[in-house]
């Protein structure tokens, strides 16, 4: 059976117009296409913008860690040199406390020690002054005193009463190189006399009266005040006295001094 075009069967207009929707038809069909490849390639390029946003995001992302990374692996550093430089320190103190606790264990062993020997040397000090002239005594009783009172005293320390106990010392040692005039009495006759002393060193201890009527000396043998001679000692004792006053410049005097012993005596 042989086919016959369309237009074979409908009238000339009916004709025409299906002739124009098959043109249109025709047509159309390729602009729908290349509409749809266009949207499509936008919607590409539209997710591979928003791919490389993404991507730059965590790039820079990626190099704020690495950054930071960095700064913390300083501050490690830092903190491990700073903890070496702590531990050394504590070690550093550990050691000092073991010593000054070492210290303080023979701090104590030393004061125990250290405190009868003060107590000693104040006695032997007391005895000293006993036998020794008798100038300026109740000074250097009064001396003696004090340093027996800041022994019973606990809030002196040990090195502080050690110290007082060597000035003492160091004052009766003074004594021995100094000469001095100073004023007092002394027991004469039963009675007591105003007198000016002159002490030079411990070789002489003399004094003269109020007055210059009465010149005398301290006899250690005896142990007791005599009397001497005016027409010898009373000018001596009198220019001695200015010349510790400094009322004078010094001067040789003529004093009574001990006698020497005898060799094996």
């Amino acid at each position: 059976m042989t086919s016959k075009p369309i237009t074979q069967y409908l009238p000339g207009a009916t004709a025409l117009w299906v002739g124009l929707l098959l043109a249109a038809v025709t047509t159309m069909a390729p602009a729908a296409t290349i509409q749809e490849v266009t949207d499509a390639g936008e919607a590409r390029a539209d997710a591979a913008a928003a791919d490389q946003d993404t991507v730059e995001a965590i790039a820079d992302q990626t190099d704020k860690l690495e950054a930071d990374y960095a700064t913390v692996i300083k501050v490690v550093d830092g903190l491990k040199v700073y903890n070496g430089l702590l531990q050394r320190q504590i070690d550093n103190q550990e050691a000092e406390k073991v010593a000054l606790a070492e210290s303080i264990d023979n701090v104590a062993l030393i004061e125990r020690q250290i405190i009868p020997l003060m107590t000693r040397m104040i006695d032997s000090l007391e005895e000293f002054i006993e036998l020794d002239t008798p100038f300026l005594l109740e000074e250097r009783q009064a001396r003696l005193q004090r340093l027996r009172d800041m022994m019973e005293r606990s809030d002196v320390t040990a090195a502080e009463k050690f110290r007082q106990v060597l000035e003492a010392y160091s004052i009766e040692a003074d004594y021995g190189r100094t000469i001095e005039a100073y004023s007092g009495s002394v027991a004469v006759d039963g009675g007591s006399r105003e007198v000016d002393f002159l002490r030079i060193g411990r070789v002489s201890l003399t004094y003269q009266s109020v007055g210059g009527n009465h010149t005398g000396a301290w006899d250690q043998e005896s142990r007791a005040w005599v009397d001497l001679p005016p027409e010898t000692y009373k000018a001596a004792v009198a220019t001695g006295l200015r010349i510790a006053d400094k009322q004078v410049p010094p001067d040789l005097i003529v004093v009574p001094v001990p006698a020497a012993e005898e060799a094996g005596r």
